[in-house]
């Protein structure tokens, strides 16, 4: 699956479930003894400003007469055999998430279409499915086995694709035909208030079609100045692109089955082939991969993501599988086919400019790129969090002048100051966080210790260098003290970083502490 191009023009699939019952409303349904033809209406139903009304209604329901937003005892008084189920909108939230996850398969620019719908950007995917018309039917397919009932349409902008879903027929349309359809929909296509809506029937006005022959500066001025806008999306005269739920990848590589896979060998074959593809499509724009997600798509519905990050941009396939090998083999729970995978797709969601390097006559692997491999292996059997690496931070604090992160996290904005190798270090290798209380004997109050007895053991300090002055951050908390450090060395020739928190003046007895050890 590549990224939309010129050559092909937007196309975009509008999903929408009429009636999304929740989890626990159909395992209710499912308890009805009584066949589906005569089992009694359902609904959902919510308090609304202390009132009882329906959030949902079934198809019995809806033949019935009901309609979301009905109070609940009218709906009762209409009919008598009703089953009233309480709405749990995080339950039908999480079944639009499984199947949005699920539909992924289709094409990673999918999003979330409120209330009850999803989004796909299909732009040169189609062809993955047999063009959009056996996308469609696919789309529907597995809607149906998941429970749910949905309609479609397919359209040049994801506005004119909605509309044409909910408030007309759906079905396919080649670019022109949806413009036509779109204005046999009523006006209430425009999602506007029911005053609004009432108002436009009363002139007379019920159709899109008898909107888009007028002028747009009545009725801007009689709707407000967005109306002409919101008029000409639905119409597909403008196309506003959709934010997918999940950042699009810069390469994105599928393979679809005709016949479900399961073996590990075959799994681990369409890897090596994915990666090969991926690889190649990243040579061709100079660029290398930091991160390999692998998507795995069940023929139930299931998906599983499997993501390996690398030490620097590489687009080295033995190497990305065998990180791949590593990492399926430390997962806690093993990857299962169950009735096996019917697609599966490689992603790059970082990369990096990666220029040809010139490869020596010996076939020797540099010391760096061997410890960046050992960092890459270690990471994908143990996980990102348990391989980390110091980054510099931004504070003049010396234990907060550096942090820990995973070592495949992206790197900050701050770098590590130039040093002069000549100089002598400015900090210590060793540093004790939190630093370690010691007592001093100093010649002058404000000058540095003379002795200083450090875990029972007194050292008599023969050389000393400072003070370096560094004053508290006040802006994160208030009474933070002022530090003077010293590197001082003993007779033994050990040296120390020692500071006094506190001046004198400033505090009635500063206190002095060992904050780190030079080798």
């Amino acid at each position: 699956m590549s990224s939309a191009s010129s050559v092909h023009p937007r196309r975009y699939l509008a999903v929408w479930f009429p009636w999304l019952p929740s989890d626990r409303l159909q395992r209710q349904a499912q308890r009805d003894d009584a066949p589906p033809e005569d089992a009694p209406p359902v609904v959902l139903a919510e308090k609304i400003k202390g009132a009882l009304r329906l959030a949902a209604v079934d198809p019995a329901a809806a033949r019935a007469g009901l309609a979301p937003g009905l109070p609940l005892a009218d709906a009762q008084a209409r009919t008598s055999a009703l089953r009233v189920v309480a709405h749990r909108p995080d339950l039908d939230e999480a079944l639009l998430m499984g199947v949005l996850e699920d539909f992924g398969r289709f094409t990673p620019m999918i999003a979330l279409d409120p209330p009850h719908g999803l989004m796909l950007d299909v732009t040169g995917c189609a062809h993955l499915f047999g063009g959009e018309t056996s996308l469609m039917q696919t789309v529907q397919a597995r809607s149906e086995r998941a429970g749910l009932q949905t309609r479609c349409a397919l359209a040049g902008t994801p506005q004119i694709a909605r509309v044409l879903a909910r408030f007309g027929p759906g079905g396919r349309f080649e670019p022109g035909q949806d413009r036509v359809a779109a204005r046999r929909l009523p006006v209430a296509a425009l999602e506007l208030s029911d005053k609004e809506d009432e108002a436009l029937r009363r002139l007379g006005l019920k159709r899109l079609g008898d909107l888009d022959d007028r002028s747009r500066s009545p009725l801007a001025a009689r709707f407000g100045a967005d109306f002409p806008t919101r008029l000409a999306r639905v119409l597909g005269d403008e196309d506003m692109r959709i934010t997918p739920h999940r950042p699009p990848a810069s390469v994105v590589v599928d393979r679809v089955f005709f016949e479900p896979i399961s073996a590990p060998e075959d799994i681990e074959r369409v890897l090596s082939d994915l990666l090969i593809e991926t690889m190649d499509r990243l040579d061709q724009t100079g660029l290398g991969g930091r991160a390999f997600e692998a998507g795995f798509y069940r023929v139930d519905g299931e998906m599983r993501r499997l993501v390996v990050r690398t030490g620097r941009p590489t687009r080295d396939v033995s190497a990305t599988l065998r990180l791949f090998r590593e990492r399926m083999a430390a997962l806690a729970a093993p990857l299962d086919p169950g009735f096996g995978f019917d697609q599966m797709r490689m992603s790059v969601p970082w990369t990096q400019a990666l220029a040809p390097t010139q490869q020596g006559l010996e076939r020797e692997t540099p010391g760096e790129e061997a410890f960046i491999r050992l960092i890459d292996q270690l990471t994908a059997r143990l996980g990102p969090e348990a391989v980390l690496r110091f980054e510099p931070f931004a504070s003049h604090i010396p234990e907060r002048a550096a942090r820990l992160v995973p070592a495949g996290a992206r790197h900050g904005d701050e770098t590590w100051p130039d040093l002069d190798p000549d100089d002598p270090p400015l900090r210590p290798l060793q540093m004790f966080d939190p630093p370690q209380p010691v007592e001093t004997l100093a010649e002058v109050p404000d000058g540095y210790p003379l002795k200083f007895r450090w875990r029972r053991v007194l050292h008599e300090v023969t050389r000393a260098e400072g003070p370096e002055r560094i004053s508290g951050e006040w802006w994160r908390a208030p009474g933070q003290r002022t530090r003077d450090y010293y590197r001082v060395e003993d007779r033994d020739g050990h040296r120390f970083w020692l500071f006094r928190q506190g001046l004198y003046g400033e505090t009635s007895e500063p206190r002095w502490f060992i904050h780190g050890l030079f080798a």
